[in-house]
């Protein structure tokens, strides 16, 4: 599973559930429909291009995950 961030479409934002709704008929599992037009989930690899035609959606990217080490932790 690839974790992933949808935007949604301006004209769309008032319809933002269904387009969830549709994402997840299409195998996304849906974390967070957020107002301003994003959706966070995740899917597999080989579902996302689908994603892509679902009415609404304009880019599916893949989110970027990074993470810091425990204080005391020496520097690298």
């Amino acid at each position: 599973m690839v974790n992933i961030c949808v935007t949604v479409g301006q004209e769309y934002l008032p319809r933002i559930g269904d387009v969830a709704d549709a994402l997840r008929a299409q195998g996304m599992e849906v974390r967070q429909v957020l107002g301003i037009g994003i959706i966070t989930g995740s899917v597999s690899e080989a579902r996302r291009q689908a994603l892509a035609a679902v009415p609404g959606v304009q880019p599916v990217d893949e989110q970027l995950e990074f993470g810091l080490p425990p204080p005391g932790e020496e520097i690298q």
